[in-house]
């Protein structure tokens, strides 16, 4: 995050503030806002707060009313994300955690990437380091959890026509798809900003790129009615490919 970035730091510090009634353990961000890549307005807060009882019920029912008072008082604040885990050494990859995300709650794991990113740059809001309470991520599960993501998540939605007009799918898609490229095949995680670069290389239709670059770090092009459909068909025609070459080059070598 930028020193120019206020909006998103008075966020943060009232965001803390209001959650010290909880007792927080720690909180800790991952993704861009950690990252190095972050765009104020555009990229979201993805957050990790460990708590003492984040599962009782008048806990739950406390964080649904500060992250509902946030949205309506915070602009930025229907971009926060947060996973709330009790104390403890987590390293299972399945289990779900209350997680306030896209304005709701829900419960869903922190997976193998997050953790990576909390241990490679986590950046410490308050309490202890990630190491402090999350145990390492080994490199094969990392390498299974992506090989999974690409093949049971992304290819189905592919074949799902109608979910590519969407702004959001466009934008993810091809750069989880590069993003999954480089960490199976050199065991690193990369910035959405790095994989905007190597999409091309990778054989990703240059207008698509182009289209997701101006969204994030730009202004968006004027577009014509014509183009949502035509940027999904290519989109899919490009990612079906592409994943199925991906999972079959390295679903063998990620099983136990």
């Amino acid at each position: 995050m930028t020193d120019s970035a206020d909006a998103t730091a008075r966020l943060l510090d009232r965001f803390l503030t209001e959650l010290r009634a909880f007792d927080p353990v720690a909180l800790w961000a991952h993704g861009s806002l950690a990252g190095g890549d972050y765009q104020e307005g555009r990229s979201d807060l993805d957050l990790i707060a460990v708590l003492d009882a984040p599962r009782s019920l008048a806990t739950v029912r406390g964080l649904v009313r500060l992250h509902r008072r946030l949205r309506v008082e915070e602009p930025l604040a229907v971009k926060l994300h947060c996973s709330y885990l009790p104390p403890g050494r987590h390293s299972d990859p399945e289990r779900p955690y209350v997680t306030w995300a896209q304005n709701v709650l829900m419960r869903r794991p922190v997976t193998p990437v997050t953790r990576r990113e909390l241990h490679a740059f986590g950046r410490v809001l308050h309490g202890g380091p990630p190491g402090d309470l999350l145990p390492p991520v080994q490199d094969r599960e990392l390498k299974a959890y992506v090989v999974q993501d690409q093949k049971e998540f992304w290819r189905p939605a592919v074949d799902k026509a109608r979910l590519w007009t969407d702004d959001g799918w466009i934008d993810l898609g091809p750069v989880t798809f590069a993003r999954a490229t480089v960490t199976l095949g050199e065991g690193r995680l990369i910035s959405k900003r790095e994989a905007l670069d190597l999409l091309p290389e990778l054989g990703a239709p240059i207008e698509v790129v182009e289209d997701i670059r101006r969204r994030r770090y730009g202004d968006p092009a004027p577009r014509t009615d014509t183009w949502p459909a035509r940027r999904a068909e290519l989109t899919r025609a490009y990612l079906g490919p592409a994943i199925d070459g991906l999972v079959t080059r390295y679903e063998g070598l990620t099983r136990a």
